[in-house]
């Protein structure tokens, strides 16, 4: 039979035939016609790798052999086809040979259909051999060529319906429900379900596309989008900078344009379109401020898409045109802490970017600094603490449910699905991290040490230990007496949070507990609060806050007091629904199926999910989520198909 391992990195794989780790590039296939002693290669190769310390810098979630060869620019001519839920054309790859050794090219894909690869440096095009591997879960099919010298190779191919990567929506799902809509998703590994290449984030790359879509929509990238472009099925693209394969992103729909600053815009629907520009109309003052500390935005222009709610995360950095949830436009600007954060990732993350999956904390943990710091020079001190003592609260839930391997900031995934890394640690306790730094030596030290840190490192992408050098060689170097690398490496290693770690807090926030306090204790009636000025940040505390276990009664007077069951605002909304799951509180299950049916965020949908199944909810949960799932993001579906349905 042939052998599919589930949970097994890429040295496991070499272990039982695969070749696919940057020390052995064996085109991976692989035949096992006794299943036990299969079985028992995989736990061996598995235990090895336990045993076995990380190698910095070796990417484990990609087979290309970047050691002998070099993606440099990659050129794509593509069809947009809606009814077959399919994108073909041709990725024509430069590519630099880093040695004479004569090696297969090893490239990266998940379902793509390749038809023809051809060499181009000749007066004539040459057609190669190829041949693809063997299929693993997580990391997909390595593509093997014979390059026979060539430079120059163009890729025939097609993406498969269900490309984990893509995700086509009918216009029903849609907020105009005249046309269909569709985006790409490339982190962590899923640029390789619409693009063969070197799907590693150390993999740098310009690129430039012809995208042909149906005429009556617009095609977006991150890229040059030019705003006064006019729909005609035709569309040309260039990314002039390196960035790495999760940052090429692509999306097309019935979209226009609207300006927010000399530099910013947003693109949406018409009917979001409006109500986006006045949430985030700030934009562009984020973007002179940050420019301010951290020095210059490299990347031309900054706009925002909007995409319809399927979307799974809450936004996605690509570069020149960060990708949007619909969810944070509250009507207020209470979660425009997101815009921040996508922006800020034009300096940490995109700029600067984590070589490995294991190193994502210096992405998100930069990035979430970054963003505190950008939400105080922009809304105040009191948002400023607000948001960092939300950030410290979620992260010390989270850190509640995970184990110890998953606490430490330079995550081990090997074997894993790169997408586990994603959890508050990288993000929150990252930041955390730095807010000590900054406490430590100074803040205007600290912000001096981070423009030269994005100054140093510029489109460069970077590993967990190259960042150990340059503090040991800066800032460590310039303070002695205040820093050591020893504390730096108990932060970046050990799980759990120091017993002296900071602990951010908020006095706004003290308000809020003495109120929830007195209404628990019963000396204060809910309408003696006054809540004419709580923002967002103050109604999520107030709920999060609130014991897990409440009576009919008390969550009847919540209710009843703040209207909580139809509260707009989505992180108030998810917060209340928590607790009406938590209690059965019947009155509010409408609002939780309507919640669930509505809005693809996992940030909302994981923790509900759960909830519903640990409370006896089971079969109402599967019944929801099979209703909603069609309008999922394939990420979404496997996420929480993993948690109603784990026997599959």
């Amino acid at each position: 039979m042939q052998l599919t391992l589930r949970h097994t990195c890429l040295a496991a794989l070499v272990a039982v035939g695969v070749g696919c780790t940057e020390k052995d590039q064996t085109p991976a296939t692989v035949t096992v016609e006794d299943n036990q002693a299969a079985e028992q290669a995989a736990t061996t190769a598995t235990a090895a790798m336990e045993e076995k310390a990380i190698e910095s810098g070796v990417d484990y979630h990609s087979y290309a052999n970047m050691q002998d060869y070099r993606v440099q620019h990659i050129a794509l001519d593509l069809d947009v086809n809606f009814d077959n839920k399919s994108i073909s054309g041709t990725a024509t790859l430069d590519i630099d040979a880093l040695n004479d050794s004569g090696k297969p090219l090893l490239l990266d894909t998940r379902a793509l259909s390749i038809n023809a690869v051809d060499g181009l440096d000749g007066p004539q095009t040459a057609a190669l051999k190829f041949n693809m591997g063997k299929k693993d879960d997580h990391l997909g099919t390595p593509l093997s060529i014979d390059l026979a010298g060539q430079k120059k190779i163009r890729i025939s191919y097609s993406t498969a319906p269900e490309a984990s990567g893509v995700q086509w929506l009918t216009p029903e799902q849609t907020a105009g429900k005249k046309h269909p809509f569709l985006f790409t998703q490339a982190q962590a590994i899923h640029a390789r379900s619409f693009v063969p290449l070197q799907d590693s984030p150390k993999a740098r790359i310009t690129y430039s596309a012809t995208i042909r879509t149906p005429k009556d929509l617009l095609a977006v990238m991150s890229a040059n989008n030019d705003p006064k472009t006019e729909k005609d099925g035709e569309y040309q693209f260039e990314m002039p900078q390196k960035v790495p394969s999760y940052l090429i992103a692509l999306a097309v729909g019935d979209l226009e344009f609207k300006a927010m600053g000399e530099r910013t815009g947003v693109y949406a629907e018409p009917s979001v379109l409006e109500a986006a520009a006045k949430e985030f109309e700030d934009t562009e003052a984020m973007l002179i401020e940050t420019e301010k500390v951290y020095g210059p935005y490299r990347w031309d222009r900054y706009d925002l898409l909007i995409l319809p709610p399927s979307f799974p995360f809450g936004g996605m950095e690509n570069p020149r045109l960060s990708f949007i949830t619909p969810t944070v436009i509250a009507g207020d600007k209470s979660l425009t802490a997101l815009i921040a954060h996508e922006l800020a990732h034009s300096w940490s993350g995109n700029l600067v970017t984590n070589a490995s999956w294991r190193d994502l904390w210096l992405n998100e943990g930069f990035t979430t600094y970054l963003t505190n710091r950008i939400m105080q020079l922009i809304y105040g001190d009191d948002r400023y603490r607000m948001e960092m003592a939300l950030g410290y609260e979620d992260l010390k839930s989270d850190m509640a449910d995970l184990p110890d391997s998953a606490e430490i900031m330079a995550i081990d995934l090997r074997g894993k699905d790169p997408d586990a890394v994603f959890s508050n640690v990288p993000y929150e306790k990252g930041s955390l991290f730095l807010y000590e730094l900054e406490n430590t030596i100074g803040r205007d030290n600290f912000d001096k040490f981070l423009r030269s840190y994005f100054d140093h490192f510029a489109f460069q992408s970077i590993t967990t230990e190259d960042f150990l050098a340059y503090v040991e060689s800066t800032l460590i170097a310039q303070y002695p007496d205040k820093l050591s690398k020893e504390r730096f490496e108990q932060w970046i290693f050990q799980p759990g949070l120091l017993a002296d770690a900071p602990k951010p807090q908020s006095p706004a926030f003290d308000n809020v507990d003495k109120h929830r306090n007195g209404w628990l204790e019963g000396k204060q009636e809910l309408a003696a609060i006054d809540i004419s000025k709580w923002t967002s940040h103050e109604w999520k505390y107030f709920l999060n806050g609130m014991p897990e276990t409440l009576s009919q009664e008390q969550m009847a007077a919540l209710d009843g007091a703040f209207n909580l069951t139809q509260a707009g605002n989505n992180e108030v909304a998810h917060s209340w629904l928590m607790l009406v799951v938590k209690n059965d509180y019947q009155p509010g299950f409408e609002r939780v199926h309507s919640f669930l049916t509505s809005i693809g965020r996992n940030k909302f949908l994981r923790p509900l999910y759960r909830a519903l199944k640990e409370n006896g909810k089971l079969e109402l949960a599967r019944e929801i989520f099979n209703e909603a799932k069609v309008g999922y993001h394939p990420l979404s579906v496997k996420v929480n198909s993993a948690i109603l349905y784990p026997e599959q």
